[in-house]
């Protein structure tokens, strides 16, 4: 049952105490620490029992373990003393949740933390509130074969996802003997192997669509809208897009640069902006209220990574955000004579090998502002009319 709080409270609540239900507070102190209490009453006697800190255990988290207190409760035990006979042994979720945090700081962006927060709350649900010195191959199992088949690519990550809290629960002395989740030696031998599964694609739009589908954007009255529109004609990622900063756009020059802590590949990019996109952030900036370009609804925080999905959905468009990048592929590389080297920088690919690329010391910024130029004019030419697009020198 959903208690008072919020995701947004808990992390902007100033000074006090404030009560979720159940029981459940969430203290705030003035040095802005914040943590868990749960309050019940023990043979006539207030009592306290601290559930952790804010900073690494989630509100549903917390009312996990309120509600696991609770039921001891009712079963007639003190869940502190019964959380000293076990040793303080704690469940998968709290656990999940201390990687998670401890991980943090390595994590690319905020988008790379969510993934990680969403796989091991949505498909390791059934694990949450088991000791985490119980789970076992067969819960583990439980877990991956619902879609080992049908989501292989999700699977892998929430398999390895899950190694990684079982070895970090052993490093605490929580767990002992071999790990459940391990591929090698162990789950290979009870599950095919993920590259003999079918992998899926990015829904993409053919690129025939494209310049109709823009034209139709156009009249939505829609920051997802716009941001989607500047996604295609720049053929960036999504998180790229949304993660945009004010200060990495360089108007006189006309790019945008990407510190490499915000690339896929970890090494910056810059993107050359085409008149139509130049126009679109020229708007915007009209209306700049944070550091963001999309800011989102909370301050300091980017439009959400699902705002532009839900807009292809409203569309009943059934293609993928990052299909997008497919459609530029194909376009760049059956209408156009620019080289694939040249197409794949664009698209912010490492290309070659390690050696190859110490020896590529340009980014051909220029080449592919004529690329990038001539994928806008394809965009935004009149789709009632036949479109012929424009053709590079290779």
């Amino acid at each position: 049952m959903a208690g008072r709080l919020t995701a947004r409270k808990v992390t902007t609540a100033k000074a006090g105490k404030y009560s979720d239900g159940n029981n459940l507070y969430l203290v705030v102190s003035h040095s802005g620490s914040r943590k868990w209490v749960l309050r019940f009453t023990w043979r006539g006697q207030a009592k306290e029992m601290g559930l952790g800190s804010a900073s690494s255990v989630t509100l549903s988290s917390a009312r996990e373990k309120a509600a696991s207190a609770v039921r001891a409760l009712k079963a007639g035990q003190n869940p502190i003393t019964e959380r000293k006979r076990t040793g303080g042994i704690p469940t998968f979720g709290e656990m999940a949740d201390e990687v998670v945090a401890a991980l943090s700081p390595g994590f690319r962006n905020e988008k790379h933390r969510a993934q990680w927060t969403s796989t091991l709350a949505t498909y390791a649900a059934p694990l949450r509130t088991m000791p985490v010195d119980t789970v076992s191959t067969d819960d583990v199992l439980s877990v991956l074969k619902p879609i080992w088949t049908e989501k292989p690519e999700t699977a892998s990550r929430v398999r390895g996802r899950l190694e990684k809290v079982l070895d970090a629960a052993k490093a605490r002395g929580f767990r002992t003997g071999e790990n459940p989740a391990r591929w090698r030696g162990h789950l290979d031998h009870l599950l095919p192997r993920p590259s003999k599964l079918t992998r899926g694609h990015h829904a993409a739009m053919p690129y025939g669509e494209v310049p109709a589908f823009i034209a139709g954007l156009r009249e939505r009255d829609a920051l997802a809208a716009v941001a989607l529109e500047l996604c295609i004609l720049t053929a960036a990622r999504s998180g790229e897009l949304l993660g945009m900063r004010w200060d990495e756009i360089d108007f006189q020059n006309a790019v945008w640069s990407l510190p490499a802590g915000r690339m896929k590949a970890g090494r910056p990019h810059r993107v050359p902006l085409s008149t139509r996109a130049v126009a679109i952030l020229r708007n915007l900036e009209k209306s700049k209220r944070d550091e963001f370009v999309f800011a989102g609804h909370a301050p300091g925080r980017p439009l959400s990574n699902m705002a532009m999905d839900m807009l292809l959905r409203r569309m009943n468009v059934d293609v993928t955000v990052h299909g997008f990048r497919s459609s530029f592929r194909d376009w760049a590389g059956n209408e156009t004579g620019y080289p694939r080297e040249l197409i794949e920088t664009a698209l912010a690919h490492v290309i070659g090998d390690k050696a190859e690329q110490a020896y590529r010391r340009s980014d051909a910024l220029e080449k592919r502002r004529q690329l990038m130029e001539a994928w806008a004019s394809y965009c935004t030419a009149d789709p009632v009319q036949k479109v012929v697009p424009l053709r590079g020198k290779a």
